[in-house]
This record gives structure tokens, sequence and C-alpha cells, in this order.
């Protein structure tokens, strides 16, 4: 988060984060479509329409007092491209996990989990952070409820789960609503929004 008193601005930076073709990509664009911004994200994308390194683009909301401005990013999902994944998730005040709820990747799933985890350590246990099951369109679908119980899911502190369908923006703004809302309540516990008021 930054703050900048003398213009007024609040930046927050959102990561989307998960496994290769779980609908990151997707679910930042079905986003940035519904505020009327779909030409706004910006990808570095392979010959086959893979994202090589992450997505980007923001969104801004200002009242009479202040202006915020939220940075969205989405992570490759591509192993290959591993490297740039930490560095994408540097200083960032919030995470959307998105899992591919299709039964024979659930184990691909838990492995991204666990790498995010990693990547975090203990800072995992507070950070704001989304599980966004998507594809709830598609048959054979593992139940969120094993997957919750898998990592752990009680241990977490600020952590809420959806369900969405990217294809279709189903539950994508209510992901971008509770993540926002995750965030600035961990914010307000820190002394941080308070301070603003």
């Amino acid at each position: 988060m930054i703050i900048d008193q003398l213009t007024r601005t609040i930046q927050l930076k959102i990561c989307y984060f998960g496994p290769a073709l779980s609908g990151k990509t997707t679910s930042i664009k079905a986003l940035f479509n519904h505020f009327g911004k779909k030409d706004r994200v910006l990808s570095i994308d392979s010959s086959i329409r893979r994202t090589l390194f992450f997505d980007y683009g923001t969104i801004n909301f200002e009242n009479q007092q202040w202006h915020l401005k939220i940075h969205l990013y989405s992570t490759t999902g591509q192993d290959f491209y591993i490297i740039t994944r930490p560095v994408t998730l540097q200083a960032i005040d919030g995470i959307i996990f998105i899992a591919d709820s299709q039964q024979d990747v659930y184990y691909r799933n838990l492995t991204s989990w666990n790498e995010l985890c990693n990547y975090f350590e203990d800072a995992i246990i507070n950070l704001p952070k989304l599980i966004a099951f998507n594809k709830q369109d598609l048959p054979d679908k593992f139940s969120p409820a094993v997957f919750l119980e898998n990592i752990n899911y009680f241990k977490f502190k600020n952590i809420d789960f959806k369900k969405t369908i990217a294809l279709s923006s189903e539950g994508i703004l209510d992901c971008f609503e509770e993540i926002l809302s995750l965030v600035f309540k961990h914010l307000y516990k820190s002394q941080i929004v308070a301070a603003l008021q």
C-alpha cells in the first residue's frame, strides 16, 4: 500500500495467482470488462495465447477526499516462467487465488497453493486472500470443502472463498469486492486506514 497525503491518493496492489489454465487472465479481463475497461488490461502472451509474465491493469475510484488506485496483476501459470512469480507478488496487499474446479486438476491447485504459501511463509496467515473456485459450469468438479480442509483453511486469517465462472463473469465482481473488503479490514486493524480518517 502506498499513501500519498499530498495528492490524497491510496494505491493498492492485488494479484491473481493459481495453476496454469485455471482462469486468471480470463478473470482479470472479465473484471475490467465490467468496469468498461476491456482494453485496459496489458498482457504479454505467447504465440498460443498463454501468459508469459503477467497481466496488468489499474482501476480507479475516487470520492471528495481520496483517490483510490488499484493495481491488478495476474501471475503466469506456466512453470517455465516460475521465476517471474515471486517478483510479481512483491509488495502486494491481497491475493485472489484462482482454483480450477475440475477434478482431474485437483492436485495442481494444491501444488500452486503450497507454492504461494512458501513465498510468504508465516506472513501468508494474515495476508488478505480469497479463493475463487472457478469453472463451476463444468462437470466433474471437486468439492470446495475438501480443498479447504486439505489446506487447513481455518488456520488462516483474512480469508474467504467464492465460486466463479470467469467466462461468463459470474462471481468475478463479488471476488473483487470481497478482497477489497478483506484488505481494508486488515489495514484498519493495523491502524493505517484509521489514521487517514
